[in-house]
């Protein structure tokens, strides 16, 4: 059998290739290494001889993991197996095929996009029907829009957009759609906003996610009377927050009534391809054209999404896009050609089966636990699960924090509020989800709802222990207790059935007050120095005008002033400044160098103790002779308050000469030398600075006491 030497090379590449990109850090340079080789990879002139292609995949493998910090898990990333190296290798492929010559090349892409479109229809179940592959989700349903204005203008490829004026189109969606789909549509068609119908849901019977079919009738009338053309409705096959299927059947009738055309989307449809199918999603088969995701649905990298359509007119398919002369842009379809081969029939199916088997094990152990809502569309076949706590709080976050592998998200819904959203159809092939991930997601549930409800149980006692201190407030979650206007708060987390709330309200209130009082003094003092630095600066310019009188001007000059000081030295009488923090004043330092010390620090106040002792290892806010474990409590977020309730032990330590800490000594500016220490007394000399009398001090015998006095205070 023959082997074309380029792609044996090309495969054999690809290997290597993912080899070094899979093996992430370990395969990488020393962290410091990394930063340098990115920090040098900073677009620049291209080398002149080129690098090779290991050099290049560390530049590529560097640039993944450069914001990676030492110590920290990395992000996990998509499980890329044996079948996601095919849809890569398709990519590759695509680009050599594309340089064949014209008649192979297309010999080669009609059977690539014949075989996979016949495969796709066959695997789920949409007989007669043609593909579009695109790589944004959204861009397939545009084309189809394109296509139902090209069949229902005559003229629209003549007149263009003149022809819409006569009768206005509309565009139905639910109001459960992708949030931002109807608006993009009508941006890219060039549509007034006014031809988008958001359809709500049931308010009274059936389900809440699901499109009101007596409403959506009755829009669909009103519209018909005003002269509007009713063009194509937007329905959901798993909506994409809970997952509930519209009422495909009754739709598409609606559908044939009016002459609109039926689009369908959706997760659910994913359930088209197993042997037992729920009626509602088997009604999508009859649609006039559906979209379909099998990159997440099956694990696949970089693969595009598929949309199913049944038209008979090839050349206003042609017209709105779904078809292409251009042989290369039929290559799009290559890496799903290469992955559904490799997959096969069966592995398909079992990739898809596996899905749905983790929602409804997650679903069946939900049911044990008796605070858990869950909001499921079909017991049996719902590929998708959505629960959340009975009570009004949530555990979303905390969950998915727990069990990544599940691929457990937080979606917010309309009636139900915050919930967990279990969709194993698009992130069980990529996180690698087992049975055993979704048995772990159940055992952490189990372990927060009872910590959940003691919480909720305690919470009431909260707010009146709160309530006794005026100046706090409560605000609605489990437990929160906020300072002053609702600016500073303290979180308090999940509790156990021992907390004792009074002792945790009165620790939070303390801890209040000190930061007040603390915020308040703080602001004084700013004040206070801000204060003293202006009366100092004034001080210092009259000081420098005094002493400049004293010297005269001789003295200014700098060779003169050096002869002078030498021949008759001068005792200046202009006196330093010392700002002292207690007292907010600005005092002379002439008392301080009279007595050769600067002393009189004071003991600084011992720290306020709780009157509580609290032994070793035990914890705070618990009440005596309570039961309950210690592990699950997270009232720790307060825990600056053990720093308080800790006794002062006092630590031996060496003596040292007292050193004034409330004192900032300030001196005039000379404008010929650098400024020295207020109030010096010149040697018998030169007339220099000196400090001979501290000298002494500081040769005077071991013990001795040195006189001081407190100056500052």
């Amino acid at each position: 059998m023959m082997v074309d030497p380029t792609l044996a090379e090309m495969g054999k590449n690809l290997n290597e290739a993912m080899k070094i990109l899979e093996d992430g850090r370990k395969a990488s340079k020393p962290d410091a290494d990394r930063r340098q080789f990115s920090r040098s990879s900073i677009p620049g002139p291209l080398q002149g001889d080129g690098q090779d292609v290991a050099s290049i995949l560390q530049l590529v493998q560097n640039l993944m993991h450069e914001d990676e910090e030492e110590g920290k898990p990395s992000h996990r990333m998509q499980n890329v197996g044996e079948q996601g190296h095919m849809a890569l290798l398709g990519h590759s492929l695509a680009a050599y095929i594309s340089v064949l010559d014209r008649e192979r090349l297309r010999k080669l892409i009609t059977r690539i996009a014949s075989d996979t479109t016949l495969w796709l229809c066959r695997l789920f179940r949409y007989e007669s029907g043609s593909a579009y592959y695109h790589e944004d989700d959204r861009e397939g349903l545009l084309k189809v829009c394109r296509l139902v204005i090209n069949t229902r203008y005559e003229d629209y490829s003549t007149e263009g957009y003149t022809v819409l004026n006569s009768r206005q189109p509309v565009i139905y969606q639910s109001a459960t759609c992708r949030p931002g789909l109807g608006q993009y549509l009508c941006s890219q068609l060039g549509l007034p906003l006014s031809s988008l119908c958001t359809v709500p849901c049931n308010t009274m019977f059936g389900s809440q996610h699901q499109m009101d079919i007596a409403l959506l009738d009755k829009l669909i009338r009103e519209d018909v009377e005003t002269g509007k053309l009713p063009l194509l409705l937007i329905a959901n096959a798993g909506t994409p927050g809970a997952g509930h299927t519209d009422k495909l059947g009754r739709l598409k009738e609606l559908c044939e009534q009016y002459g609109m055309w039926l689009h369908i989307e959706g997760v659910n449809l994913a359930t088209l391809a197993l042997g037992e199918v729920s009626s509602p999603v088997t009604a999508a088969t009859r649609s006039d054209s559906m979209t379909l995701t099998l990159g997440p649905w099956l694990g696949l990298p970089a693969v595009p999404a598929v949309t199913l359509y049944r038209h008979e007119d090839p050349a206003l398919s042609l017209a709105a896009g779904l078809t292409s002369s251009q042989p290369v842009e039929k290559l799009r379809a290559l890496p799903l050609w290469l992955s559904l081969q490799y997959l096969g029939h069966d592995g398909i199916v079992e990739k898809i089966r596996h899905a749905v088997e983790l929602s409804q094990q997650l679903l069946e152990k939900l049911k044990t636990l008796a605070s858990i809502k869950t909001s499921v569309e079909d017991e049996l076949n719902s590929p998708v699960v959505v629960f959340r706590f009975s009570q009004e709080t949530s555990l979303c976050e905390r969950l998915a924090q727990l069990v990544p592998a599940s691929g457990v998200d937080i979606v917010e819904l309309e009636d139900e509020g915050t919930c967990v959203r279990f969709t194993p159809l698009m992130t069980a092939a990529a996180l690698g989800t087992q049975r055993c991930d979704v048995d772990l997601l159940v055992e952490r549930l189990t372990e927060l709802v009872p910590v959940l409800n003691c919480t909720l149980r305690l919470r009431l006692d909260f707010r009146e222990e709160v309530y006794r201190h005026s100046e706090y407030t409560v605000i609605h979650s489990v437990l929160v207790s906020l300072f002053g206007p609702e600016k500073d708060c303290i979180f308090i987390g999940m509790a156990m059935e021992d907390l004792d709330v009074a002792e945790l309200v009165d620790t939070i209130a303390a801890l209040g007050r000190d930061i007040e009082e603390n915020g308040r003094l703080l602001e004084n003092m700013t004040e206070v120095v801000r204060k003293g630095i202006q009366e100092a600066e004034l001080q210092l310019q009259k000081d420098n005008q005094d002493k400049l009188m004293e010297e005269g001007v001789l003295r200014q000059i700098p060779l003169v002033s050096s002869v002078l000081n030498w021949f008759s030295p001068f005792q200046s009488t202009v006196k330093g400044r010392t700002f002292n923090l207690a007292a907010g004043s600005l005092d002379s330092t002439e008392p301080t160098y009279s007595m050769k010390a600067q002393t009189g620090g004071l003991a600084s106040p011992e720290t306020p103790t709780s009157s509580a002792k609290r032994l070793p290892g035990q914890r705070l806010f618990r009440r005596e002779g309570a039961g309950g474990s210690d592990s699950h409590s997270e009232t720790s977020s307060v825990g600056q308050a053990e720093d308080l309730s800790r006794e002062r032990v006092p630590q031996p330590t060496t003596p040292t000469p007292p050193v004034p800490d409330e004192a900032v000594s300030v001196a005039p500016e000379s404008p010929e030398t650098p400024q020295v220490p207020a109030e010096p007394e010149p040697t018998q000399e030169k007339g220099e600075v000196g400090t001979q009398e501290g000298e002494e001090e500081e040769r005077q015998p071991e013990g001795q006491e040195v006189p001081v006095e407190e100056t500052g205070r």
